[in-house]
Parts: C-alpha cells; sequence; structure tokens
C-alpha cells in the first residue's frame, strides 16, 4: 500500500518479500530509527500479530536503504516469544538499538531485552540473555550520543507498578551487555520517555497528572550509581487518559525531547502530550510546555492542535522530536474532520522558534478508521513516533488502510512510513503561545529516592522472579492507573 496525500507519500511497511501487503497479519505501535550518517537507511519496530484473529504478539522490525520508498521485513527477533513495546534508537554511527519488552502470553511477567543491529537493521542480535535488561511494562530507553563522558550509555525506565522485579530506572554503559540493579525515580513518573542535553545530563520526563521532569545530573558517571538532583512538576493542562477512540490502549503517553542545536534554542528541554483537558471529559488535546533553565521551570501549556476547541474531538498519539537545526516538529493522529469522530489522520505542525509560535496544522495523511482492523489485543498501540532532521521528520505511524473483509470493520493494522516538512504547508503564519514565560512550580531535590539494595557494578545475570506485585508507592492520581498493557 501506498497512500498518497498532497505532496505527502505514506509506505507500508509490514510488507512481504515481493514488497505486497500481507493479508490477515496485523502490526501497530511502530517505533522508528534513523541513520545519522545517512538518512536513507531507516528501520521500524513494531507489534506484530501474524493473526489478527490472536492476543499473541512478537517483536516485528523492517528496514530500508532508500529514504522509506521500500521496506523489507526480515521477521521477528525471537519466533513464539511474546514480546511487545518496542522502542527504537540509533546511536551516532548508525547502529540501531530495539528494547523490547518480554512477558508470557498470559503476561504474568514484564522483563526487556536490548537488541543491536550493526547492518542498518538486517539482522540484530541480542545483547544479554533474556530478561537481563530488568525492566517492565511500558519501558521506554535513549543513548547518550553527545561525547561526554556518559558516551554510549543507555539509559532505561518503566511503570514501577509492574516491574520486572523491583525498580524503574536503570543503565548499561557496555551497550546493554549487561545493566545495573534498578533504582527508583523521585515521585514514580510513568509512561514517558528520557533524553539527554549536551552536557551528558539526562532528562526523564512521565506521569499522567501531574506530569513530572527529572534530571540525573550523574547518570554519566560510570563510577557512581546514578541520582536525581531536580524534580519539576509540568502543567500540560490536562490528564493522560486510556480508551476514548483507541480501546482498552492510551491515547498518548509524555514525550520529551532537549534541543542540542548548538544555536540560542541549545539545551531547552520540550515537553509534549495528549491530554484530556482538565475542562473536559471527553475528548484529547495536544498540549506542550517548554524549559529554558536546564528544566527548572516550565512554560505555561500551549495546544498545538488550531481546530476550534471541541471536546468531543480526538487529537491523540501526539509526539515530537527536535532536528539538528533547533527545529520542533509534532505530528499525532487527529478525528476534527470526521463526522463520526472515528476516523483519524495524521497531522502535523513545527516550530521554528523554540516553541513560542507554532505553524498552522496541516494534514498529512489520508483519513482511516482507527477502529478497524483491532485484533484480540483490542486497540491500535499507544504511541507513533517521529525523528527530526534539518529539513523535516521522518515518522512511523499504524492506519488502517488497506482492505481485509474479515477484519473489524473491513479493514487492517498495518504499519506506514511518511516524510513530513514544512515546506509541505507552505509560507504559514505562525500562531502565538500565550503567556510563554509562565512557569510551573519546580521542586527541586537533591535526595534521591531511597532505592533497594543499588550497586554500582551492573550484573549481567538476572535474578529469577516470581511474578511481580504492583507495588504502591505511588500517589494514587484522579485518573486511574492503567491495566498493564503491553
Amino acid at each position: 500500500m501506498v497512500s498518497q496525500f498532497g505532496v505527502f507519500t505514506s509506505f507500508q511497511a509490514n510488507v512481504d518479500a515481493g514488497g505486497n501487503n500481507i493479508l490477515g497479519d496485523c502490526a501497530n505501535e511502530p517505533s522508528i530509527a534513523v541513520n545519522p550518517t545517512d538518512g536513507n537507511k531507516m528501520m521500524i519496530a513494531w507489534r506484530q500479530f501474524n493473526s489478527i484473529n490472536s492476543d499473541f504478539r512478537q517483536s516485528g522490525w523492517g528496514y530500508t536503504t532508500d529514504a522509506g520508498i521500500h521496506w523489507t521485513f526480515p521477521g521477528v527477533l525471537q519466533d513464539n516469544i511474546f514480546r511487545s513495546d518496542p522502542v527504537t534508537k540509533s546511536d551516532e554511527a548508525g547502529n540501531f538499538f530495539y528494547l523490547s519488552l518480554q512477558s508470557t502470553q498470559a503476561q504474568s511477567f514484564f522483563c526487556d531485552d536490548v537488541w543491536r543491529s550493526t547492518n542498518g537493521g538486517q539482522t540484530f542480535t541480542e545483547q544479554s540473555p533474556d530478561e537481563a535488561g530488568h525492566g517492565g511494562d511500558k519501558e521506554w530507553f535513549t543513548i547518550d550520543t553527545t561525547g561526554g563522558t556518559g558516551h554510549g550509555f543507555l539509559y532505561q525506565f518503566w511503570t514501577g507498578f509492574f516491574a520486572c522485579d523491583f525498580g524503574e530506572f536503570n543503565r548499561s554503559t557496555d551497550s546493554g551487555a549487561t545493566w545495573q540493579s534498578p533504582i527508583n525515580i523521585p515521585n514514580n513518573p510513568d509512561t514517558g520517555a528520557m533524553d539527554v542535553d549536551t552536557n551528558g545530563n539526562l532528562f526523564l520526563a512521565g506521569g499522567g497528572s501531574p506530569f513530572w521532569c527529572v534530571r540525573s545530573s550523574n547518570a554519566q558517571d560510570p563510577n557512581v550509581t546514578p541520582t536525581f538532583d531536580q524534580v519539576t512538576n509540568v502543567n500540560l493542562g490536562g490528564n493522560l487518559i486510556q480508551g476514548g477512540i483507541n480501546g482498552i490502549g492510551l491515547c498518548g503517553q509524555t514525550f520529551i525531547a532537549v534541543d542540542r542545536s548548538g544555536t540560542g534554542t541549545n539545551n531547552n528541554i520540550y515537553v509534549l502530550a495528549s491530554v484530556e483537558p482538565f475542562s473536559a471529559n471527553n475528548g484529547t488535546d495536544v498540549m506542550f510546555a517548554r524549559s529554558t533553565d536546564g528544566g527548572l521551570t516550565f512554560s505555561a501549556p500551549h495546544r498545538i492542535n488550531d481546530d476550534p476547541v471541541n471536546p468531543n474531538k480526538w487529537h491523540i498519539f501526539g509526539t515530537l522530536s527536535v532536528a539538528p537545526n533547533g527545529r520542533i516538529d509534532a505530528v499525532w493522529l487527529d478525528s476534527r474532520n470526521a463526522a463520526n469522530n472515528i476516523d483519524t489522520q495524521l497531522f502535523y505542525s513545527w516550530s521554528t522558534d523554540g516553541g513560542v509560535t507554532w505553524a498552522p496544522n496541516v494534514a498529512v495523511s489520508d483519513s482511516f478508521n482507527i477502529q478497524s482492523g483491532f485484533p484480540q489485543n483490542q486497540k491500535i498501540g499507544d504511541y507513533i513516533t517521529i525523528v527530526s532532521d534539518n529539513t523535516g521528520g521522518n515518522v512511523a505511524y499504524a492506519a488502517t488502510y488497506n482492505v481485509n473483509p474479515n477484519a473489524v470493520n473491513g479493514h487492517e493494522q498495518d504499519v506506514y512510513y511518511v516524510r513530513v516538512f514544512p515546506s509541505g504547508g507552505g509560507t504559514p503564519t505562525p500562531t502565538p503561545t500565550p503567556t510563554p514565560t509562565a512557569t510551573a512550580t519546580a521542586t527541586p531535590t537533591v535526595t534521591p529516592t531511597a532505592t533497594p539494595t543499588p550497586t554500582a557494578t551492573p550484573t549481567a545475570t538476572p535474578t529469577p522472579r516470581p511474578t511481580p506485585t504492583p507495588r504502591t508507592a505511588p500517589t494514587p492520581r484522579s485518573h486511574p492507573t492503567p491495566l498493564p498493557r503491553p
């Protein structure tokens, strides 16, 4: 399937050896990585269901060498192993990393492993024994590519309620071969992401409401157990929610990106999520906040989707990326044009002034029914992703363009690649961010959360683990913590 919409072209990634759709399977929750030394080379990871009639999913992926026009789908990381929640990154040399959650089909535990490809995504090699990464549900990771003392370090965090054994965060100093014992994070943020500034400081954002931005300035020191020395509340004007038009799935999670452009916006920190506004009980908006002081304070929340306020409309899976020149790209799935309020399109906006103003929104895909093709795991995933360069952004998203009479609503879920770029929207007049300098209350702390006997020496042997018992430490929220969703 190749779907043309204006100047934007979406190419299907989960295809057979002939480049054709595989009828009867399902692919969703895509994560994209791009080789920074050769933008023609990319890979996308996704949740692979070999049958729409099953809840069993595996770790699928595809790669391209011609800028996303043609994709090769080699298969899955491990045959007949239940895997989910794919997250991918590239290091500065173009090696691809794939973080994958492992469990039983009964979902009796949630552990994860890192895999690496040194040949452009053609093959992947597991870096450590199964489950040695510790981890847990809704895990995410990042790589320090800044060239400092933490260069090459892998950092990951996950939802502590459903941890593999204990904790919420750990680090690998050897590309995922070994991992330190997990530790806890102040205020237990979850369902989020991480990034590193030019000084090697690690920033982590997560939560539903409140949202938190947490800094570790010593995670880059291999001789110490990381601590978290700054904790800031971020106001995004609403809550993360589960359900809505996405079945049992999330409507979004928290994303963070750091500007490493070396320009006047260098080391700005940006946080974005699709949230249900505090004033509403339906629908979601894509909300953004920025910090210009190293995460100590954040701006008032700014609504990026520019359609008229309508609590019945959905703007889900909001995510962002910062280009090397400092441009911010944001994409999401949007129901603004749907009479049934279920069909969505991929939308795009960008900012060239550090998030103070944003370009008018641009639709970049055909409309599709987001509820079509549900396998027994009734959702279209929990997120989409984007990686930006100086002229545009590379997006991986799931859509239901392909017809399948045997699937829910007659269409099936597949993974697509599309390149977005500001010139596709003409010459927009940016819309100003209201009160961009307003700040949320910051709560710095120099005392890390007590950790269960952490050690600075990584361990490659996972501790035998019984079925985990959800922790009770996090403060209850107005919206209940979602059930596990690998």
